[in-house]
C-alpha cells in the first residue's frame, strides 16, 4: 500500500538584497550550501531561531548550518512563504 505523501513545503522568495547576494555566488560549494539550508528551511519554516527586534512585522530568523557553515536569515509570511533577507557564509 502506497504511502501518504509528507507536509507540503513552504515556498522560498528572495528579497532584493538576496537575490543580488544570490547573483554573485560562483562556487558550486556555495550553491550547495545554501541549498542545503534551503530545503531545511523549506521543509521547517520555525526551524531557525528569532531574532529578537520589533515584533510588529513578521518574526525575522536565523537558520545555522553548522555542517555547511552558514547562516540564513529569512521571514515566514502568514500563507507559508520563506523569505530570505540574507546569505551569510560563518
Amino acid at each position: 500500500m502506497p504511502q501518504g505523501h509528507g507536509p507540503r513545503r513552504a515556498r522560498i522568495a528572495f528579497s532584493d538584497a538576496a537575490a543580488k547576494q544570490l547573483e554573485a555566488i560562483t562556487s558550486e560549494a556555495d550553491i550547495h550550501a545554501l541549498d542545503r539550508a534551503l530545503v531545511v528551511i523549506s521543509v521547517d519554516p520555525e526551524i531557525g531561531a528569532p531574532i529578537p527586534g520589533d515584533t510588529t512585522g513578521p518574526q525575522l530568523r536565523q537558520y545555522t548550518d553548522d555542517v555547511e557553515a552558514v547562516r540564513v536569515l529569512y521571514f515566514v509570511t502568514v500563507l507559508r512563504t520563506v523569505v530570505v533577507i540574507a546569505y551569510i557564509e560563518i
